[in-house]
């Protein structure tokens, strides 16, 4: 019997195969909240498949997404990104993942690590929400406004609370599975 999945993720293998073993499952780990802060800088105003796609590249393109390395990318190392097809080539996006690397090893020195701080804003544990159907689902909310300001003020950028909230549910702070679908209760 076929075990029922969101909507959003049906009918590209790559989608369905994020949706199964990633999508909302909690992350803890710094190393992962980092990728997942970075991956949703790029995707915006783009799909996420569409990074979903590129996540290989990325991943080679950014030290396997080692922050310590990715805070101190020289001009040659920008330079270098621009240049590079396998990802989005937008300049303001390939500063922004430095910025926010050395800001992300702030947060980590004043809090212990980046989970600590942004699992805080939920108390450590997921927030379960019953969407019957994924187009129900919202685009950000409040805690999503209120994360995005914090970060803002910290110096982050492309971390709206769109962006905010994806990531969100992307590492598990937010259940968004469909009530229905077989990962809502394993997760």
């Amino acid at each position: 019997m076929k075990k029922h999945k969101c909507g959003w993720c049906l009918g590209d293998e790559l989608y369905e195969d994020y949706h199964d073993t990633e999508w909302g499952r909690p992350v803890y780990d710094d190393q992962t909240l980092f990728e997942f802060l970075i991956l949703e800088t790029m995707q915006a105003g783009l799909s996420w498949i569409t990074i979903l796609r590129k996540r290989h590249n990325y991943h080679d393109a950014l030290d396997q997404f080692d922050v310590q390395k990715i805070a101190n990318y020289t001009q040659e190392k920008q330079n270098e990104l621009l240049n590079n097809p396998g990802i989005i080539r937008n300049k303001l996006k390939i500063k922004s993942i430095i910025k926010n690397a050395q800001l992300f090893i702030d947060i980590q020195k004043e809090f212990g690590s980046f989970s600590k701080f942004i699992w805080s804003y939920v108390d450590g544990k997921p927030i379960k929400n019953e969407v019957l159907d994924y187009q129900q689902a919202p685009a950000n909310t409040s805690l999503s406004d209120q994360i995005s300001k914090d970060l803002k003020k910290r110096g982050f950028k492309f971390v709206g609370s769109t962006i905010i909230y994806a990531f969100m549910q992307a590492t598990g702070m937010v259940n968004d599975h469909e009530v229905n679908c077989h990962r809502y209760d394993e997760v």
